[in-house]
């Protein structure tokens, strides 16, 4: 739980709400990102040991930064990658899966969610 975290969206509410729900599960290091242009220029700067992303932002989407980091030649390419959006389509799904993606919370959930679905990726 010592790990540092990246929370990545570009709605400032949604930020504080999966920070504090991060607190909640005892995790403390937690930075954040508007967009993912700015998340990935943390990510080269930073060691993390947790993404979470939102999918829609401008002008980088979750999904985009998703391909950066997995794409990228660097130590941070396999770091957990969760991604967070409103939308439950299948193919939105599929999409990430062939992308990258560790796991995927859709909106609206709570910490017994994001607990669950951090665990499973951090045991993997």
């Amino acid at each position: 739980m010592n790990m540092n975290v990246l929370v990545v969206d570009d709605y400032q509410t949604m930020v504080r709400i999966i920070k504090n729900l991060l607190k909640q599960i005892g995790f403390s290091n937690v930075d954040e990102a508007a967009d993912g242009k700015e998340a990935f220029d943390k990510i080269q700067s930073k060691e993390y040991g947790l993404i979470i992303s939102d999918w829609n932002m401008e002008p980088m989407t979750g999904l985009e930064l998703l391909k950066e980091v997995r794409g990228a030649q660097a130590a941070f390419s396999n770091v957990p990658f969760i991604m967070v959006t409103a939308e439950s389509k299948t193919e939105n799904v599929i999409i990430a899966k062939q992308a990258g993606v560790n796991n995927y919370i859709v909106k609206p959930f709570n910490a017994e969610t994001l607990k669950s679905k951090i665990d499973s990726v951090l045991a993997a």
